[in-house]
């Protein structure tokens, strides 16, 4: 239903009742102001007649009571009287006899009686003139009441399409909003105090959603990057060895090398769907609390063999029981020590560092190394970035590893962080304690 013709009903019904109501309060207050009025005439009039009766009461002398009635109601034509006593009519003014719309009030004189009888006086008043200008009052006033509630809604519709033009404006603003307007802002300032918190929250959406489309554009880049090179060599290869003879020994080596390459692809997808699941928001199945410093122990003794031919030793210090997924906590700090294996210097020592920060668990890993650029600490956590392209083994790992940490960090409620300060790096994140949901 349009907004407008919601709002235009609405003030013509709420002015339509505030006029009736203000209407019928002019009636009533106008027929209670008629009504008044004619019982200060009753009064006045009956004074009259009790003046007129008590001066002849002793004795009654019912002529020149007539008289007197005569006299005083020949001039007043609006006002009829009867006196009766005993069943018995001692005077009627003419004007009774043409009664047609006169309202009508019986009293006792008091003090005067025939053969000890009281007087009963019954007057009657004109009340055509009142009655003719209430109904007309009632009518008029009943047709300003449907006229002015028309007025209103005309003006009011009026009023509302005016007031709803910075919403059309608005519409047309942000349907101008697409992937080839970037960065486009709608200035708040130029609507009204409503409309500004829409508005600011329109613009941090649009921001968000500009956001996520150029990560998606850079993650299909990227993601059409680090396919094509595997898939070039497997073609390349299998291209190749096809134009040849090979003997089985020579046919074993190159399906070895196919099924690397082709491992790698399905490192690279798996780690794409297992990521996709995060920022989908999956969270993490978390079981009862388990010591994050053996589970630290467990990944470094898997990875032993790595580190010694390094001639990198590893320290952990600090100790927290906290409710996780093991198998993604595991598999974060393997990346983590694996990122800073490959960069720390040879003969240093990695240190892992877990300790409590109010509601959450820190586990930091540090290593002596080459520096790390302060804008590139940011970015560090991003698919497919690698800080240095040209440094060891950028071939064989894809970029996803860090990424893969701040995935299982938003699972368990938690962030990353990383720090460089002279030669010193530092890299982790933190895990959301909670109640285990699982035993």
């Amino acid at each position: 239903m349009s907004l407008q013709a919601t709002l235009s009903r609405w003030f013509a019904f709420h002015a339509f009742v505030q006029l009736s109501v203000v209407c019928s309060g002019v009636y009533v207050t106008t027929q209670w102001s008629f009504e008044h009025k004619q019982e200060q005439e009753f009064g006045r009039h009956q004074a009259v007649v009790e003046r007129a009766a008590l001066e002849t009461a002793y004795p009654m002398d019912i002529d020149a009571l007539r008289h007197k009635l005569a006299e005083y109601f020949v001039s007043h034509s609006n006002v009829a009287v009867a006196l009766e006593a005993d069943d018995q009519l001692l005077y009627e003014s003419e004007a009774s006899s043409k009664r047609t719309n006169w309202r009508e009030r019986t009293s006792s004189i008091a003090g005067a009686a025939v053969n000890g009888r009281p007087i009963q006086l019954t007057m009657w008043l004109d009340v055509e003139g009142d009655t003719t200008i209430l109904r007309r009052l009632k009518w008029t006033l009943a047709a300003a009441a449907v006229l002015g509630s028309f007025i209103v809604s005309l003006t009011g519709a009026l009023l509302v399409q005016r007031g709803l033009r910075p919403l059309k404006r608005l519409a047309e603003e942000t349907g101008a909003a697409g992937p080839d307007r970037p960065g486009l802002q709608i200035n708040a300032l130029h609507y009204a105090k409503e409309l500004r918190p829409w508005i600011v929250q329109f613009n941090g959406l649009l921001g968000r959603v500009e956001a996520a489309y150029a990560q998606l554009e850079a993650f299909n880049a990227d993601v059409a990057h680090e396919l094509r090179t595997p898939l070039a060599n497997m073609i390349a290869q299998a291209e190749i060895e096809l134009g040849r003879d090979r003997n089985r020994s020579e046919l074993k080596e190159v399906l070895e090398s196919q099924l690397e390459e082709a491992r790698r692809l399905t490192g690279i997808v798996t780690d794409m769907l297992f990521m996709s699941q995060a920022d989908r928001g999956a969270k993490a199945r978390r079981t009862a609390p388990r010591s994050l410093a053996d589970q630290v122990l467990a990944v470094a003794e898997f990875q032993e063999a790595v580190l010694e031919d390094a001639g990198i030793s590893l320290v952990v210090e600090g100790e927290a029981r906290v409710p996780m997924d093991v198998g993604l906590v595991r598999r974060a700090v393997s990346n983590l020590i694996s990122n800073a294996q490959r960069y720390a210097e040879r003969g240093s020592v990695i240190k892992v560092i877990i300790e409590r920060q109010g509601d959450a668990i820190r586990l930091a890993v540090q290593n002596h190394g080459t520096a790390i650029q302060p804008e590139a600490l940011p970015r560090l956590f991003e698919r497919f970035y690698r800080a240095d392209a040209s440094r060891a083994e950028s071939a064989t790992h894809h970029g996803l590893g860090l990424a893969i940490v701040a995935a299982i960090a938003r699972m368990h409620g938690g962030t990353t962080f990383a720090e460089c300060e002279h030669g010193l790096t530092t890299i982790g994140l933190t895990l959301a304690y909670e109640a285990p949901t699982d035993a």
